[in-house]
Order: C-alpha cells, then sequence, then structure tokens
C-alpha cells in the first residue's frame, strides 16, 4: 500500500500535468476529491496544459483520449469537459504522471509514451490511453520497468 506521502505527491503531480490550482480550481487531496472534480467538469484550458505538457497536436491528443476531435474543439469552446471527458482527461494526467516519476525525467517520458514498445505489443503507450484497460496496461508495464522487470 502507497504510504499518503506518495499518494499526495502523485495527486500533485497529476494536477500540475493538468494546470495546477489556477486551471482547477481546486487542490484535490484525495481519490474522493478527484471524483468531484470529475463530476464538475474539468476546465477545457486543462487541455492546453496537457497539450503543452506532452508536445501533442489536439488531433493526436483527441485520438489518446478516445474523443472525437470536432468534440474537443467545441469542449474547449464551451469552458468544460463532462464528467467522462475530463475522467478520461484525468487517466492521462495519471499516466503522464507516473512515467514522469518512473524514468525521472519528463522528457524521456514523453518519448516514451510516443515510442511503440514491445511489451505492448508494438504499441506506443499513448495509443493505448483510450480505454482503461490500455492504460491498466501501460501503468503495469511502467510498474515492470520501474522494478527492473523486462518491459
Amino acid at each position: 500500500m502507497a504510504s499518503r506521502a506518495a499518494v499526495e505527491k502523485t495527486f500533485q503531480s497529476v494536477e500540475s500535468v493538468l494546470g495546477g490550482k489556477g486551471v482547477l480550481g481546486a487542490k484535490p487531496q484525495s481519490s474522493l476529491d478527484w471524483v468531484g472534480v470529475i463530476r464538475e467538469g474539468i476546465p477545457a484550458a486543462a487541455v492546453e496544459s496537457i497539450l503543452s505538457a506532452v508536445r501533442l497536436s489536439q488531433a493526436e491528443l483527441a485520438q489518446a483520449l478516445g474523443i472525437p476531435e470536432r468534440t474537443l474543439a467545441r469542449r474547449k469552446r464551451e469552458g468544460v469537459l463532462n464528467s467522462e471527458e475530463s475522467s478520461k482527461l484525468l487517466r492521462l494526467a495519471r499516466v503522464i504522471s507516473r512515467a514522469t516519476e518512473v524514468f525521472d525525467d519528463s522528457v524521456a517520458a514523453i518519448d516514451w509514451l510516443k515510442s511503440p514498445n514491445a511489451a505492448l505489443g508494438g504499441n506506443a503507450p499513448l495509443s493505448l490511453l483510450d480505454t482503461d484497460i490500455g492504460a491498466e496496461s501501460v501503468l503495469d508495464t511502467l510498474g515492470r520497468i520501474e522494478h527492473g522487470v523486462f518491459a
């Protein structure tokens, strides 16, 4: 079981990937806090934060999230994502945060997320994040890398 400090560090890191308190309007401290943020909808400004953090085009981000690009553009105009889209964006932010933690370098983490990986059937990790099972596979692979198991 992860220590409270480790859990808080992860939440802080995820929060920063999404643009911090300035974008989120809140400072989630626990899983239940994130549930509230998702239900209210993550502000669309978090999309811009992810785009710059991961160096993706809007089309690439839409594909990674499994959200049509036009829908993503509309949400950006409206200013807030719905709960399902918010959940997908949070899932992506959690994976980015975890990859950065494992590689201890955001550039290496982003390169890893974008590169085909034999442990993931030759798929780039980013291409699997549109589903829960794909994201779990990516997180599992990151765990194996962290512990020195062939991945």
